[in-house]
């Protein structure tokens, strides 16, 4: 820090340091700032000098930030930052809050700079400040309700700022500008080719703390991700932050009322003056976005919000003829499982839900045919409609839930999903068909041995009264929901889309014995009626076709019975609907997943594992 400092080894002797980290006052008019933001790792280049002590200032204040915050309570915070001016025969106690001065500071930074070259590194630092600034919910177990942040971001001087700040950075998402190339920096690159923000970031914050004493925050560095924007990573992460704060007491989030009701730029209609922070952004693009950027659990969160709480942007989802470009990515995601965070997977899972709420998504999906899914490994898929590969995957989700994780939440939305879909199943692959009856087969197993260990388990009660045993009871409750779910889900399609789907009824005939035990039985003799018609209706038509059919013919005669097959003597059941309900308090679940995100990707921000208290951290 300083003209005279030039590498890290240096930090600790530095007397600019010392000085700043002192007891003694130093007067705004003092040159000493002048030389504190004059440091280099290596010296500047360029000749903006305005530019480049613009961004050490904010480099510094940042890492003051960080270990204020971790270190001492709101109220000592604003103490820091409370400035009282005091000259001789004056007894004003009038004081300036520089903190809430600091956040206005940062959101004209981040809005009203255009991103040029020389100032993307501005940006970015300025973004990850006011990360840092609402950092303080890292250092509570209990999501925070009531903090400075609210105080500060729901009314006063910064809320003005409220939808330029959103519009700002979702078009830094949508854009995914890379740093600038080597020699358009104000900030020459480092030998590792990262920049100052990998650099003197990552490197510099470490050398800072230790100086400061101030417990030893960077004491292990993470790895930087590896990002094309760090700009459109920090945005994402802030932008994520601000749209989870719990509401003031007196006011709703500004943050997520822009996000619930910004429009699209070619949407012509006005306001309605009872919508507050509005604004239009270009939904083509941040669809393209969108569709690009699912590799990453916070553009998965922000998909999500989208979906769930701004009716302009899920309606005109719905309404694109490219839907595979946003399905297949999640899609992705899912068969991935083994690879991806619980989160990222319910989240995914939760898009497909809100999304198959649609009929018109739910008819749409298998008109599109898509070939060689070279990410699917299971079989060579040359050829399959968008709704049978959505159709396995989520199938693939329940089967391996069934055998690793049994979360039945998980369960309960991948059947949810698939019964949305079910009347509208067309054409289904006959891979898809024989997976549906798989899953089915499955489910039977496993209820057949669990109806097995109930009744050895009651046997055991009644000759030894001394030992636990297992509720088999619940167990066998919850298998039975789920078959009966299942063949609600075929018995949709039965009755909705038969004449559409001989592959089904193929397999259906193919594993018939599987539902004999389910004919008689009272939890599903209603919804067996037609499952079992049609499946007579088939099997007597082939009796009569004779022996040694191919698949051929078989599919041949399964086409030929459904136009015969009177549709009167299908029953009708009530249309499988199910809409996705946010659980009561969301924070509680949403404010920890994404400072968990902020924690593991943020660029060049680190803090010490040992002093997170909102979720546990792995220790080494």
């Amino acid at each position: 820090m300083g003209s005279n400092s030039s590498r890290i080894g240096d930090l600790p002797k530095n007397e600019y340091l010392k000085k700043l980290s002192g007891t003694e006052s130093i007067s705004e008019n003092d040159p000493f700032w002048n030389q504190l933001l004059s440091f280099s790792f290596p010296a500047p280049t360029s000749s903006h000098i305005f530019i480049w002590q613009t961004h050490n200032a904010l480099f510094i204040i940042c890492c003051l930030l960080k270990v204020f915050i971790c270190q001492m309570s709101e109220e000592e915070l604003q103490l820091h930052f409370t400035y009282e001016e005091k000259s001789p025969g004056n007894y004003s106690s009038d004081s300036e809050d520089l903190l809430e001065e600091l956040l206005c500071c940062l959101m004209q930074l981040i809005t009203d700079i255009p991103l040029l070259d020389i100032t993307y590194e501005i940006s970015v630092e300025a973004i990850s400040t006011m990360v840092v600034f609402l950092s303080c919910q890292l250092f509570h177990k209990e999501v925070l309700r009531q903090s400075i942040s609210h105080k500060y971001l729901m009314r006063g001087p910064c809320l003005p700022y409220t939808s330029k700040l959103v519009k700002t950075l979702l078009y830094n998402f949508i854009r995914q500008e890379k740093p600038p190339p080597p020699g358009a920096h104000v900030f020459p690159q480092q030998s590792d080719g990262g920049g100052l923000l990998y650099g003197l970031a990552s490197g510099v914050a470490t050398g800072l703390w230790t100086v400061f004493t101030l417990g030893g925050v960077g004491s292990k560095a993470a790895a930087s991700p590896e990002l094309s924007s760090p700009l459109a990573n920090q945005s994402l992460l802030l932008l994520l932050v601000l749209a989870n704060l719990t509401d003031a007491s007196d006011a709703p989030n500004p943050y997520r009322q822009a996000i619930m009701s910004f429009k699209n730029t070619q949407d012509s209609s006005p306001f309605p003056s009872s919508i507050p922070h509005a604004f239009q952004i270009n939904f083509n693009s941040l669809y393209t976005a969108l569709c690009e950027q699912q590799t990453s659990d916070q553009a998965t969160l922000l998909l999500y919000t989208l979906l769930h709480q701004n009716s302009n942007i899920r309606t005109y989802m719905l309404a694109r003829t490219d839907m595979e470009n946003l399905v297949l990515p999640i899609l992705e995601i899912l068969y991935h499982v083994e690879e991806r965070n619980s989160h990222h997977v319910y989240m995914a899972l939760i898009i497909l839900l809100i999304l198959t709420e649609d009929d018109g998504f739910n008819r749409s999906i298998h008109e599109v045919i898509l070939k060689n899914i070279t990410w699917y490994s299971e079989r060579v898929l040359t050829e399959i409609s968008l709704g049978s590969l959505l159709i396995l995957v989520v199938i693939r989700t329940i089967q391996y839930n069934m055998t690793r994780t049994r979360d039945k939440y998980l369960h309960t939305n991948c059947l949810a999903a698939l019964a949305n879909m079910s009347a509208q199943f067309r054409s289904l692959h006959q891979y898809a068909a024989q997976r549906i009856i798989s899953l089915f087969s499955l489910l039977s197993k496993k209820h057949n041995k669990v109806l097995e260990q109930a009744t050895q388990s009651l046997r055991g009660s009644l000759s030894s009264n001394d030992v636990p045993l297992p509720d088999y009871a619940q167990d066998l409750n919850v298998i039975e929901e789920v078959i009966r779910m299942m063949l609600e889900i075929i018995n949709s399609c039965l009755t909705n889309s038969l004449h559409h789907n001989p592959n089904l009824v193929y397999a259906l005939l193919y594993k018939r014995d599987l539902f004999e035990q389910f004919r008689t039985h009272p939890s599903f003799q209603d919804i067996m009626q037609n499952i079992d018609l049609v499946i007579s209706f088939f099997s007597s038509r082939l009796l009569q076709a004779g022996a040694e059919l191919s698949v051929e013919r078989v599919l041949e005669i399964i086409k030929q019975g459904v136009v015969a097959l009177p549709k009167d003597r299908l029953k009708k059941f009530p249309e499988l609907k199910f809409k996705y309900v946010e659980e009561e308090q969301p924070e509680e679940f949403f404010i920890p997943y994404v400072w968990s995100l902020v924690y593991n990707s943020a660029v060049g921000l680190y803090w010490n594992p040992q002093d997170i208290q909102l979720f546990t951290m792995d220790s080494d």
